[in-house]
């Protein structure tokens, strides 16, 4: 482990200096791509030079203590006995904050998703249910927006398709901060909720749901696309019923022909802001397409315990008349369903995370023994 870190903090320096470096600096991809790498790696060093001084210090004490202790009379005299015991006390908390960053290297060094740091693209799309499910995923997007708001996360819209009532047969929007793939990406999947529709008189419980997709969004530097195998079509955009909601030909279709991957965005009055968010959703698409492909390449392909992420797959229910919230994945139950719609989804994603990362670990502990 020492020799890896020793490695990384050797990167670390020379990305450092290639920051200061004149042909680097007038290159903007090059710079970009340098310091993003030296941006990611510094908090490893941080971690890593700390560890270091701590070792140093441990032994430091270590020999103070040899020292005291080596001398006859040292227990007798209450001065060398009072600094034995402050060495001593030293030498505890020391061990504990080593053992403490030796776990925190052992976490930083597992291999990381690298989209971690990226922005989000988050599609939600009505399932089964009908205008219930519409409503549904009306309260999702409104529960994702809270929780951006309490993470300081910006909240774009992309595209939308709203039913009469207040729901939502598909939005698609964008989230971007700090670290939001990373706690974002365990929601992708398929949410179910159970509730008394407005609409129903009985008062029978229905079971509805909604699929969330989850994509980082993706840089001109992850995915080069080549402007001839896109088919761009305008045309105007429509609204409720089909009726004309503008005059000028501002929406925008665009069609990835390698992939039949096809992208539509009318919300805004300009076609070319249109087209500049089809073709940040369409990038973000090609990107996870590209994901899935090298997983799905991978011979022993891992399955952690928080599930493989896929759409189709069930990982919460929302229970109303109960007041709860279950994730499927990790058994978690939580009677806190109306904080939770109101974006407090810190509990749930923190317990996903651990999971996640006790499943990683889990698997590093295991290859290592194998080898």
């Amino acid at each position: 482990m020492l020799e890896q870190l020793q490695k990384l903090e050797e990167k670390y320096e020379e990305l450092g200096r290639q920051l200061a470096d004149p042909d680097v600096v007038t290159d903007q991809g090059k710079l970009q791509r340098v310091a993003k790498a030296h941006a990611e790696l510094e908090e490893t060093v941080r971690v890593y030079r700390r560890y270091k001084e701590v070792l140093s210090e441990i032994d430091d004490a270590r020999s103070i203590l040899r020292e005291l202790e080596g001398n006859g009379n040292a227990k007798s005299d209450p001065a060398d006995s009072e600094l034995i015991e402050l060495a001593e006390a030293e030498l505890e908390s020391l061990n504990e904050e080593r053992e403490e960053l030796e776990r925190t290297l052992k976490s930083i060094l597992m291999p990381r998703d690298p989209n971690d740091a990226k922005n989000v693209v988050m599609e939600i799309r009505a399932g089964t249910g009908g205008e219930e499910a519409a409503l549904f995923a009306g309260d999702l997007f409104r529960m994702y927006c809270r929780f951006a708001e309490r993470n300081g996360w910006s909240v774009e819209l992309m595209s939308q398709n709203p039913t009469g009532i207040g729901g939502f047969k598909e939005i698609i929007f964008t989230i971007e901060g700090s670290g939001a793939y990373s706690r974002l990406k365990y929601e992708k999947g398929v949410h179910r909720v159970q509730r008394v529709p407005e609409t129903e008189a009985s008062g029978r419980i229905h079971t509805s749901a909604a699929t969330v997709a989850v994509l980082p969004e993706a840089e001109e530097i992850d995915i080069e696309i080549d402007p001839d195998d896109l088919r761009v079509d305008v045309y105007r955009s429509s609204g409720h019923g089909g009726q004309s909601v503008n005059t000028t030909d501002s929406a925008v279709r665009i069609t990835h022909l390698p992939t039949g991957m096809v992208v539509t965005c009318q919300d805004e009055k300009s076609q070319l802001k249109n087209k500049a968010k089809a073709m940040r959703i369409l990038r973000s698409r090609l990107l996870e397409q590209k994901a899935e492909e090298q997983r799905a390449s991978m011979a022993n392909e891992r399955r952690s315990q928080v599930g493989s992420g896929d759409r189709s797959e069930r990982i919460r229910t929302y229970n109303f008349p109960q007041g709860r919230v279950t994730d499927h994945r990790i058994g978690l139950t939580l009677y806190k369903l109306n904080s939770f719609l109101e974006g407090d989804l810190d509990e749930m994603i923190d317990a996903l995370a651990a999971a996640d990362e006790a499943a990683r670990l889990a698997e590093s502990a295991q290859t290592a023994a194998s080898q």
